[in-house]
């Protein structure tokens, strides 16, 4: 660690290593750059001198921080999953970074990390941090059973996500506040583009633009995935699941099986269209959104079904079919879809001079809403019964979420306006699990406690006395 903080830190402090050679040319003193070099070279190795750990018999303390003291403690019956990360030179050296988390949000000095521990410790560590009752198996002398294994052919979901464009354009942003445009305008390189453009002509560029983009997002959104969820195992041991990835920086996830309440099937639309799926896991103590809850990025859809059906037992919550919500939802879908391409047309009917062009647009546009509308009723729906609560909506990134109906805690019957006149509510669960609380959308108002009580018995006691007000969906008194 007396090599990993140093360098760690020259990385996160290159603004600053920026500025000092900024001002070392400025007054033409060079010193500044060694100065600044200097002092985040000591700053690393004073990190390894001052941060300490100890695991009491109720609770794990860290002591870290070299001009402000933190001292961070945990109870060890708080704590709800076990993960390590490694990078590169971690993994040169032989170490790891290991966290550990109670399920709630947590970030620079909240955050409990043993930066760094030697990888033969972590087995150890793991099976004392998590609950005195789990016994976490090492997972070399117990590989347990493989539910889901990385494969090469789940890299053609990847340029059907946004993420090579949006690292695209963080590089450009990164380039634009740089000043390497300025600096460039005058270059014979920028010259000579623009001379080819010209002859080339705006539609060609733009079209050799568009290609290189594409290209270029291709490119980075495959490679982000390969070292990201390359060499992915998922494996499950008795209460134990295992979930490891990455090529050069290597992650680790230990969850306790015992707090599973569910799964979460997402599908975006190009991912979906293609036949693929993520799955989330439904589990308390872990964050609900995010690379902290995802078990199996964008893969076939039937693995991350099979995978589900594996883990809570229930093939018909995961794959059976779901009850329709009724015209009035299917109703409502459509009139948000188009009301804007409506609004659209009647603006260039009154406009009179609108170009061709914009009526072309305005009906590429009415025909994706309509498509959106048309997809966004045929998803909604959901399922009760045998324990469990299915909920499935969305297009642009369908969900379905199955949960336990035994770790759900309260039920809200919620309605707008546009709803009490429809005629519909929106039924919400809340659970301490996942992102905390699920939604069956747009269900008839006169049965969303009905679904409530269905899946909840103890719903039922208030049900029965059910206070009816004119408009709106009734609530227990």
């Amino acid at each position: 660690m007396l090599l990993v903080h140093p360098v760690h830190e020259v990385v996160r402090q290159i603004p600053v290593l920026i500025g000092s050679l900024v001002l070392g040319s400025a007054t033409g003193n060079p010193m500044w750059t060694v100065v600044g070099i200097a002092l985040i070279v000591a700053y690393g190795l004073a990190r390894w001198f001052t941060t300490t750990y100890r695991i009491g018999p109720d609770d794990v303390q860290l002591r870290s921080g070299v001009l402000r003291r933190n001292v961070l403690s945990l109870p060890r019956n708080r704590i709800r999953s076990v993960s390590t990360d490694a990078r590169l030179l971690h993994r040169l050296l032989g170490l790891t970074v290991l966290k550990v988390s109670t399920g709630q949000e947590a970030s620079g000095d909240t955050a409990f990390e043993l930066d760094a521990v030697a990888a033969a410790e972590v087995a150890q560590l793991r099976s004392i941090l998590l609950a005195e009752s789990l016994a976490v198996p090492d997972p070399v002398d117990a590989p347990g059973r493989v539910l889901a294994r990385w494969q090469p052919s789940w890299l053609r979901y990847s340029p059907l996500t946004f993420t090579g464009l949006a690292m695209i354009v963080a590089a450009l942003g990164v380039i634009t506040q740089s000043g390497v445009p300025d600096a460039l305008r005058d270059s014979s390189l920028v010259e000579a583009g623009e001379a080819a453009a010209r002859d080339l002509g705006v539609a060609a560029v733009v079209a050799v633009g568009v290609i290189v983009v594409l290209l270029a997002s291709v490119a980075l959104s495959v490679t982000q995935s390969l070292v990201t969820y390359g060499n992915l195992v998922l494996r499950r041991d008795a209460e134990v699941l295992h979930l490891s990835h990455g090529l050069i920086r290597v992650r680790e996830h230990t969850f306790d099986m015992r707090r599973l309440r569910g799964g979460s099937l997402r599908e975006p639309l190009l991912v979906r269209l293609f036949g693929g799926a993520r799955l989330d896991a439904v589990m308390t103590g872990v964050a609900g959104a995010g690379e902290a809850s995802q078990l199996l990025p964008a893969c076939p859809r039937a693995t991350a079904q099979a995978v589900l059906i594996d883990l809570i037992d229930q093939p018909d919550a995961v794959t059976g079919p779901l009850t329709v919500h009724g015209p009035v939802a299917t109703r409502r879908r459509w009139t948000r879809a188009l009301v804007v391409p409506v609004l659209a047309a009647l603006a260039l009917a009154v406009w009179g001079a609108a170009p061709l062009w914009a009526w072309v647009v305005l009906v590429a546009g009415t025909a994706f809403s309509a498509y959106l509308a048309f997809d966004r009723a045929r998803s909604l729906g959901h399922r009760v019964g045998d324990g469990w609560l299915v909920a499935r909506s969305g297009s642009l990134t369908r969900r379905r979420d199955c949960v336990a109906a035994a770790g759900i805690v309260g039920w809200t019957v919620r309605q707008t306006l546009f709803q009490r006149r429809a005629g519909v509510a929106t039924l919400i669960a809340a659970t301490a699990a996942g992102v905390k609380r699920y939604e069956l959308l747009d269900v008839p108002a006169d049965l969303a406690w009905a679904i409530a009580a269905a899946t909840s018995p103890w719903v039922g006691v208030g049900v029965d006395r059910v206070a009816a007000v004119p408009g709106q969906a009734g609530k227990p008194e």
